[in-house]
């Protein structure tokens, strides 16, 4: 399952995230994500675990939890094309009449 979390401290290392998952189960990838001008963390990222029931208990256990000094939000990755489909209308700033 794929894990989004967001609101990390922005010195967060992807070896914290992954130590804290652990703690629940196998953890088959994690990572933050980083501006890629500066390299510095966009204050979110993805943990990969492999077991459904685990990931869930992680999801539960860590949500709204404290992390580098920062209450973290997790919750499961929406697939990208779900979220695309949520997005309202928008455009039309530059039309002419």
């Amino acid at each position: 399952m794929n894990i989004f979390v967001a609101k990390l401290s922005f010195d967060t290392r992807e070896s914290t995230l992954q130590n804290a998952f652990e703690e629940f189960g196998a953890v088959d990838s994690v990572k933050i994500i980083m501006d890629k001008f500066t390299q510095k963390s966009k204050g979110f990222g993805f943990v990969e675990m492999p077991n459904d029931d685990e990931a869930r208990n992680a999801i539960e256990a860590l949500d709204d939890t404290d992390l580098d000094g920062r209450t973290i939000v997790v919750k499961e990755s929406e697939p990208r094309e779900r979220r695309d489909n949520r997005r309202g209308g928008g455009g039309n700033f530059n039309r002419r009449y």
